[in-house]
């Protein structure tokens, strides 16, 4: 898996018994894989069609570090789905404890709102990556770095209908 992105339990983000809102979890839960999921799909044309269950396994106090890890689970012809995971992090020991996970699934839609294809390109090169890599977003300096990487793939394709 992937991190994501890593967040700090604030004072604004504690509830009546001193544990940040569950409410709060699960809007960075879907953020953070709402950025994933466009990163990984070349668009920021994703929306939110469905997240499965959660369960809160540990409370989470001010001060504490959070990190949101993803990956996909699949793709679909207009979908992705990914698996995340939030975790405790000490940053004294490392150690980690999971808070909760769940299934997140987002469509690719166009101007007006309707799902359109997610290109079988992003979805081969997310696979490449992930077999090659164990991740499928790449820093600049790891793109360079590689034989297979070509110019031509910031460029944005044309939408299809």
């Amino acid at each position: 898996m992937e991190l994501i992105t890593t967040y700090i339990c604030k004072k604004s983000d504690i509830g009546v018994h001193d544990n940040m809102f569950g409410g709060t979890i699960m809007s960075l839960i879907d953020d953070s894989a709402a950025s994933y999921a466009a990163q990984i799909c070349d668009t920021e044309r994703m929306v939110t069609i469905k997240i499965d269950e959660l369960i809160f396994k540990s409370p989470v106090k001010i001060g504490s570090l959070l990190k949101i890890y993803g990956k996909v689970e699949k793709f679909g012809t207009t979908s992705i789905k990914l698996y995340i995971e939030v975790r405790k992090h000490n940053v004294h020991t490392g150690k980690q404890e999971a808070v909760t996970q769940t299934y997140i699934t987002f469509v690719r839609i166009d101007s007006d709102g309707k799902a359109i294809p997610i290109h079988q390109y992003v979805k081969d090169r997310y696979y490449e990556r992930y077999e090659k890599y164990g991740k499928g977003l790449l820093s600049l300096d790891e793109k360079h770095n590689n034989d297979w990487f070509v110019e031509e793939e910031w460029f944005i394709l044309p939408q299809t209908s």
